[in-house]
């Protein structure tokens, strides 16, 4: 699973998800891109089931680009817990994704592939997704 080294706080507040991207919402490493149309945290397992879902698919031809990284800790308190007694332990890692912001992209691979290959992997994500082109002004 992809997670930080190390980190200046443990903690972090949870934050808003309003707004959409305004970097890293163009294609700009391969020929084929996947974004995100809706906003949402991305948990590092969910990352790795759909590099997981796209590697496979291409058989591992062409280069795959992770364009976003879990580096916000999410923490959760223990089941059955009273109120009080502070704030519960970092659990897991996730990525903030604002609509727009583009996830992963393909380079190498067939218009065909690289459609299918990113259909599999949109259906292990929480939020909708979009296929793009690069250099397409759709």
């Amino acid at each position: 699973m992809l997670a930080p080294k190390k980190v200046k706080f443990r903690k972090v507040m949870k934050g808003n998800t309003r707004g959409t991207a305004h970097r890293g919402c163009d294609v700009s490493f391969g020929d084929f891109g996947l974004q995100a149309m809706g906003p949402g945290k991305i948990t590092s397992r969910q990352i790795e089931a759909a590099r997981m879902a796209i590697t496979r698919h291409v058989k591992r031809l062409g280069k795959l680009f992770i364009r976003i990284f879990p580096d916000k800790p999410i923490s959760k308190k223990p089941a059955e817990t009273r109120m009080g007694h502070g704030k519960g332990n970092p659990e897991e890692w996730v990525s903030v994704v604002l609509p727009g912001r583009v996830m992963y992209e393909l380079q190498g691979v067939s218009l065909e592939i690289a459609k299918e290959a990113f259909r599999l992997a949109g259906h292990k994500l929480p939020i909708p997704v979009k296929f793009l082109v690069r250099g397409d002004l759709s």
